[in-house]
């Protein structure tokens, strides 16, 4: 499949490797046609490159509950129809724009170390953990971090980034939805775990850590699973709200916030494309270098092609995938 790099109207991370001109005069796109619809695979004509456009042979692309949001018109952004969903993929480059000087202005070069398939992991799952962690939490040596949906792909890529990267004797503790996903988690580096599918979350917490409670919570559930996280916080605590898996926006209860001087935050990547480029770029390059010294290891829980991409959609939204959910086209 070749790609071209056009502006995007979501906030896509390309991360690519260079290789020989030449492309197709067709290619093969997962389309939405229609919301609510499921993908139809298409062969989609080819059009010269325009000048600050770049051609990328695509290998791997991510999956996100994002894009099945989008699909669904669910979306903050709501491109036209029909439109092809994406918000990551790994490649190699193809052609360049008479316009751009250094590739590297609009893609983030994969170290040769780096495979195509685990470099397609890391935009939006290490992205969010990075940002989460070290710019919005701001965590520091010895706090304690809890982690919602820890065996999804940003919950596993903030157990890596925590207990790999900030060497700083941060406490992990993963909370999911089953035991087996507990049980990845502390394969992956959490200190300890929490099943919420079986009780109390804030209860199960204060068991672990005490009345005291944790420094920092990272939640991509919402609703409940939220608000039991917001009420696990510490005296001058930090939660950062990533995502509503769930399916639930919980309202913040700002007498909480006053009680323990605690600060709830949001935290959607992309947008610091737009409005922080310097801080989008940092975070990509920062996870590319960490996968490259292998001080992180990207958890591919599922690989599909790209005819079954309505079965990726699906096994992201029956909550069977852990880690990663790739599409490979080759």
């Amino acid at each position: 499949m070749a790609a071209v790099a056009r502006g995007p109207w979501l906030p896509r991370a390309w991360l690519c490797r260079r290789a020989g001109p030449g492309c197709g005069r067709h290619y093969r796109a997962a389309l939405c046609a229609e919301l609510k619809q499921p993908l139809a695979i298409e062969e989609v004509a080819s059009r010269p490159v325009r000048p600050h456009e770049v051609r990328v042979d695509v290998h791997f692309c991510g999956v996100n509950f994002a894009d099945i949001l989008v699909c669904r018109g669910q979306y903050q952004e709501k491109p036209q129809l029909p439109f092809i969903p994406g918000m990551e993929f790994s490649g190699t480059v193809l052609e360049i724009g008479t316009d751009v000087s250094i590739v590297k202005e609009m893609l983030w070069q994969i170290p040769e170390r780096a495979p195509l398939r685990e470099a397609a992991a890391l935009p939006v799952s290490y992205g969010t953990a990075i940002l989460a962690l070290e710019h919005r939490a701001r965590t520091r040596p010895g706090e304690t971090v809890l982690v919602t949906a820890a065996a999804g792909a940003t919950g596993l890529a903030v157990i890596d980034v925590a207990t790999n990267v900030l060497q700083a004797q941060v406490f992990v503790i993963a909370a999911t939805g089953s035991d087996e996903k507990c049980k990845l988690a502390l394969q992956k580096g959490a200190q300890s775990t929490v099943n919420y599918s079986q009780g109390s979350l804030k209860e199960a917490v204060r068991k672990l850590v005490g009345s005291a409670g944790v420094n920092v919570a990272i939640d991509t559930v919402g609703g409940d699973v939220f608000l039991e996280a917001l009420r696990s916080l510490a005296w001058e605590g930090r939660i950062v709200v990533v995502g509503f898996a769930g399916g639930n926006i919980a309202s913040v209860p700002a007498n909480l916030l006053l009680l323990k001087n605690i600060s709830a935050m949001g935290l959607y990547w992309g947008r610091y494309k737009e409005q922080s480029f310097p801080i989008f770029s940092r975070t990509l390059s920062s996870a590319l270098q960490y996968c490259q010294q292998g001080r992180i290891q990207p958890h591919i829980g599922a690989v599909f092609k790209l005819e079954e991409v309505n079965d990726a959609f699906l096994h992201v939204i029956q909550r069977k995938s852990t880690g990663k959910v790739l599409i490979s086209l080759k």
